[in-house]
């Protein structure tokens, strides 16, 4: 009976710390995303970086909403695409709504030999921003050696996926050390948190840009560069084939106006506060579970597709 009283203490203090740990982890978390998706850093974006923001993959969806912010907050922009009339299009747009300087450098990111023209176009201009939005998936889910043209799409989404964020990082970042400061936005998906069957290859290169980011990040916050990997879910976009913007599928410029915020507070951001959410579900799912609803999704989504394309 005696030796029952400390260890009834002893297991009391135990008890009480673990609440008070719980207790403040919550509170942190609560200040945190308050932090983050109420109040948010907009002074973290800017000119004061540099002149001019380079955006990739930047006449549709998420570049396109980024150019727009960033020039909208003062900056000059290059304005990196496939498409010379799309780029001059959105050039023009963004000239006479925000009046500011734009340049275009029109390069297909499925190919290999294009960065000498990239570089070119970037010499001598203070970049204070890089946007590597540039990015490719499958047409629809698809197992891996059922991939219509396979052996050209591992090669096109390695190329746009994957080399274009290492080599425009390449050309960029030793300004961006030379002058201790700089913000490069890596546009991964969440398709990179967690492996997404059916999208296997597009899963597996956007894991790497998370990866890249993160390693990135970490080599170079002391020389005064934030890297950030972006990783939102589904975005009301030509690439995820969504057209009309829902709750959990803002539109492009929703999106962007969510995630610029989180610079400088989020070195790794799902952008959005549904999709951050939806992301500490998806982390907590057992991994059966998890594999089990996105193949049954991927599936579906196939099996449509292939339907309606038999029909036409």
């Amino acid at each position: 009976m005696e030796r029952a009283v400390p260890t009834a203490g002893f297991l009391y203090w135990v008890g009480a710390s673990t609440v008070a740990y719980v207790a403040l982890r919550l509170l942190y978390s609560l200040f945190r995303a308050f932090q983050v998706w109420g109040v948010g850093n907009e002074a973290a974006i800017g000119p004061h970086l540099g002149e001019w923001a380079v955006v990739t993959g930047s006449t549709d969806g998420i570049g396109k909403a980024y150019a727009e912010e960033l020039a909208k907050r003062g900056m000059k922009i290059v304005l990196i695409s496939r498409s010379q009339d799309k780029l001059n299009q959105v050039s023009s747009e963004i000239k006479e709504k925000f009046k500011v300087e734009t340049r275009t450098i029109a390069v297909d990111f499925t190919l290999d030999n294009i960065y000498d023209k990239i570089k070119m176009g970037l010499s001598g201009l203070e970049i204070g921003i890089l946007v590597n939005n540039v990015g490719m998936s499958y047409e629809y889910p698809e197992y891996f050696l059922e991939i219509p043209d396979l052996d050209n799409i591992i090669k096109k989404l390695l190329n746009t996926n994957i080399l274009s964020v290492c080599k425009v990082t390449r050309l960029v970042l030793p300004g961006m050390v030379e002058r201790s400061k700089g913000v490069i936005l890596n546009i991964s998906s969440a398709s990179g948190m967690l492996p997404v069957p059916l999208l296997t290859i597009y899963s597996a290169t956007k894991a790497f840009v998370d990866f890249f980011s993160q390693c990135l990040h970490e080599e170079y916050k002391s020389k005064g560069i934030f890297v950030q990997s972006v990783l939102p879910y589904f975005v009301a976009t030509k690439l995820a084939k969504i057209q009309k913007p829902t709750l959990d599928k803002p539109s492009a410029q929703m999106f962007v106006k969510s995630a610029i915020k989180t610079v400088g507070l989020q070195s790794r951001t799902t952008g959005y506060v549904i999709h951050a959410l939806m992301g500490s579900i998806s982390s907590i799912l057992p991994r059966c579970i998890y594999f089990k609803i996105t193949m049954g999704f991927n599936k579906s989504v196939r099996s449509r597709y292939l339907k309606k394309t038999k029909k036409n």
